[in-house]
């Protein structure tokens, strides 16, 4: 495994790529995920998946292939295929409605600007990250003409240090003046309390009136004994990465938290109404083996309205 792409960001793309290649009715398609992993890292990460289901499933019996299924399914899936559906319907509304910049924070191996050419008339997309990751990144992407995107830009920065958003705001193609939409998908779990409010207490003077910021977060239970059993596992994983996830906010400190800067929550969805209104079909399709959201997190859509 490289170093410069966060074991987070390999996983993640793992599943999008498992999900896309497995599944008729998909929750998202991301059929592109695949091209960001070399064979030998899908292989590797597969195996020790399949070879690890005595500590998500105890109580499993089945071929490895089908212990990989299982893992993928319950624990690695619905996370990233998850928020990427929320978020991308959420941008094509914004779209719709006058923004014309999509920043999108933590990017890892995203693959949106290679995957929907259709926005490159309307949008401007900014994949904003770590320098080791942006370089890692574009190095992935080369096999998919990324450098021949012209209205894709990458930003090298790093959220937890200050004067980040510079790198932002002096980037040619950045227009303070025009609505842009943020994602911050996958990223409110690894800052403390601190770090997530100096992000977008920094984040929000670059933007105009109406932007808006859609993310996922883990709720209040998240690190208590209340916690489902999943998101205990996950974070437990986590942290023997090394990218140990820190929080975890109600929704009145969420709320109170985005109200500091001008944005203000224009949509809120629990786990059971993301599982309801995004893998509906997918689980119809599917009764045997459904998909649910992951436990203790929730999807939130704000918009900036100072």
């Amino acid at each position: 495994m490289t170093e410069k792409s966060s074991m987070t960001a390999l996983v993640s793309a793992f599943a999008r790529a498992y999900h896309a290649r497995h599944e008729g009715v998909k929750v998202f398609d991301d059929y592109l995920a695949c091209q960001m992993l070399t064979e030998g890292e899908y292989q590797q990460i597969a195996h020790h998946m399949a070879q690890g289901i005595a500590f998500f499933n105890p109580g499993f019996s089945g071929s490895a292939e089908e212990a990989l299924q299982w893992v993928v399914e319950h624990y690695l899936s619905p996370s990233p295929v998850g928020r990427a559906a929320y978020a991308e319907r959420m941008l094509a509304n914004a779209v719709r409605i006058g923004a014309r910049q999509y920043l999108i924070l933590a990017a890892g191996l995203d693959t949106f600007a290679y995957r929907r050419p259709e926005y490159g008339a309307d949008l401007q997309v900014f994949e904003i990250d770590r320098p080791a990751a942006i370089a890692d990144k574009q190095n992935r992407a080369a096999a998919l003409n990324a450098h021949g995107v012209p209205h894709l830009h990458y930003v090298a920065a790093d959220f937890t240090a200050a004067g980040w958003p510079t790198a932002l705001a002096e980037h040619p193609a950045f227009d303070r003046t025009k609505i842009s939409f943020c994602s911050m998908m996958g990223l409110t779990y690894y800052l403390s309390h601190h770090d997530l409010a100096a992000l977008i207490a920094s984040l929000a003077p670059l933007l105009a009136q109406g932007s808006g910021l859609v993310f996922d977060y883990p709720d209040q239970h998240t690190h208590t004994a209340l916690a489902g059993e999943r998101a205990q596992k996950q974070a437990a994983l986590a942290a023997a990465a090394g990218e140990a996830m820190l929080s975890g906010y109600s929704y009145d400190e969420m709320e109170a938290l985005l109200a500091q800067t001008g944005f203000h929550i224009y949509e809120h969805l629990t786990p059971e109404q993301i599982t309801e209104q995004y893998f509906g079909d997918y689980n119809n399709a599917n009764p045997a083996r459904p998909m649910r959201a992951f436990d203790n997190v929730n999807y939130c859509l704000a918009v900036l309205k100072r």
